[in-house]
């Protein structure tokens, strides 16, 4: 991926239904159908290959048809041995058995099948990253070998091309602003990994390598359909064929998707995310903080996007009785520290989906500095009588806190903006005020809303009332 900044979450479907997709997959489906048709006459070479001449029979053991037969046959073979569900018996005789794995995808639990999926996707990934095979033809020496000096291709580069493409289509695929279920264009995924993020228009250089990327992507991607990784629509054989070698074609929106679009499966979310939990990245999956305590979902969901914190949220809350989720909830919410407004901000999502049963632990924290404002606004939103009215003190306290809270959300967003400009302007005596708000980010809060207000003189009275701020925090 592009840099270092923490994964969003992901939505995976539930283990059965992500086995099921695995075992109707192409490659995994035609590897068992190979590993339940070995038997004692079966052969293999010494790289553990069908040899040559059992090749068209495995093909028809398929049903493959086609100058490609035996090609697809092969590779369904090598994938059933790099997944155990073959084994050579004898190396030297080049005998077979069926492998100790082929019974789980029958017998075993859906993450068994789904561990037996992942080892498949490694194979097919490996064969992705390979040229194809007029270009190792044309390497191949007298003797049969390959010399890769001879090949403008590179083994590391080319896997880590991949990866970096597939860690964007991943990207892409949980982020709440990006595309979700949609495809992705193929010229925009190419560029992701090609141009560099600070580059206002792309170089005729950096184009015509973004356009030689698609080209490896179309390869690519039709190989790692079959193993269920990514729906493709490729490349279309018109635009290569009339294609001038010279100049890269223009893209626009009526005609992006003849350049290809491809989609990341459920199941392709599921392996890119277990690819990159065994390379050491942390990739949160909605569902996770479901177990753990109020303050590890409140701490856990601050960098979580709205839809994400909610559903995260809702899991963690089904498993709790309101009342006691509620008190749970408030208690973590409490602190001084620079990330508890955020704390706050999610406590209150988190109770506006808890229902009446909440109401008492709201009540209990009327009297709180910190948490008063926020049950006072509870209580009102759900009709609750009697909700005493909050003294002045703690409505500006509330006003800094939520912004404090919006401002870790979002940085200098244009709702942040809005919600400033309106504040200001509702209020003509804010800033007089507000420097005297005992809350550890009243400083930051207004030297914020002097920056981002656009009004020259209103933007000036916010960082003089934070310099006061800042003056008595100091004494």
């Amino acid at each position: 991926m592009s840099d270092s900044s923490p994964l969003p979450p992901v939505r995976l479907s539930s283990e059965a239904e992500l086995a099921r997709a695995a075992l109707s997959t192409p490659v995994l489906s035609r590897a068992a159908r190979l590993a339940r048709w070995a038997g004692p006459a079966t052969r293999v070479d010494a790289g553990g290959g069908l040899v040559e001449e059992q090749l068209p029979a495995a093909a028809e053991a398929l049903g493959l048809t086609g100058e490609d037969a035996a090609a697809y046959a092969g590779e369904a073979w090598r994938v059933a041995v790099d997944t155990g569900l073959v084994e050579i018996v004898d190396e030297e005789e080049g005998t077979v058995t069926a492998g100790a794995y082929l019974e789980l995808l029958t017998g075993g639990s859906p993450q068994d099948v789904l561990g037996v999926w992942l080892a498949a996707l490694e194979t097919v990934l490996a064969d992705a990253a390979v040229p194809d095979l007029d270009g190792l033809l044309e390497a191949m020496d007298e003797g049969g070998r390959v010399d890769l000096s001879t090949l403008d291709w590179d083994p590391e580069a080319e896997a880590d091309f991949l990866d970096g493409v597939l860690g964007n289509l991943y990207l892409l695929s949980a982020s709440e602003d990006g595309p979700g279920e949609a495809p992705v264009p193929l010229p925009a995924l190419a560029a992701s990994v090609i141009v560099p993020s600070d580059m206002g228009e792309p170089t005729n250089d950096v184009l015509e390598q973004v356009s030689d990327a698609m080209m490896r992507l179309d390869d690519q991607f039709r190989t790692l359909e079959p193993v269920g990784l990514v729906e493709y629509q490729p490349v279309d054989e018109a635009l290569m064929a009339d294609a001038d070698e010279e100049s890269v074609p223009a893209v626009d929106d009526t005609d992006v998707s003849r350049y290809g679009m491809v989609r990341l499966t459920p199941l392709g979310r599921y392996g890119l995310r277990a690819r990159l939990l065994e390379s050491g990245v942390e990739a949160p999956m909605v569902g996770d903080l479901a177990d753990k305590g109020a303050d590890a979902l409140l701490d856990g969901t601050a960098g979580f996007g709205p839809r994400a914190a909610q559903a995260e949220t809702e899991q963690w809350l089904a498993r709790r009785r309101p009342l006691a989720a509620a008190r749970e909830l408030l208690a973590a919410a409490r602190g001084s520290d620079p990330g508890a407004p955020l704390r706050r901000l999610r406590c209150q999502q988190a109770l506006s989906l808890v229902g009446a049963e909440a109401e008492p632990a709201l009540r209990e924290v009327l009297d709180d500095p910190e948490l008063g404002g926020l049950a006072r606004v509870w209580l009102s939103e759900h009709g609750m009588p009697d909700v005493p009215a909050p003294s002045q003190d703690m409505i500006f306290w509330l006003t800094v806190d939520t912004l404090a809270a919006q401002l870790a959300a979002e940085g200098n967003s244009e709702e942040l903006r809005a919600l400033v400009q309106g504040l200001a302007q509702q209020h003509s005596g804010f800033f007089a005020a507000a420097w005297r708000v005992d809350h550890p980010a009243t400083a930051d809060v207004l030297e914020a809303m002097g920056r981002l207000h656009p009004d020259k003189k209103v933007a000036k009275e916010a960082r003089k009332a934070a310099f006061k701020a800042r003056s008595q925090q100091g004494n």
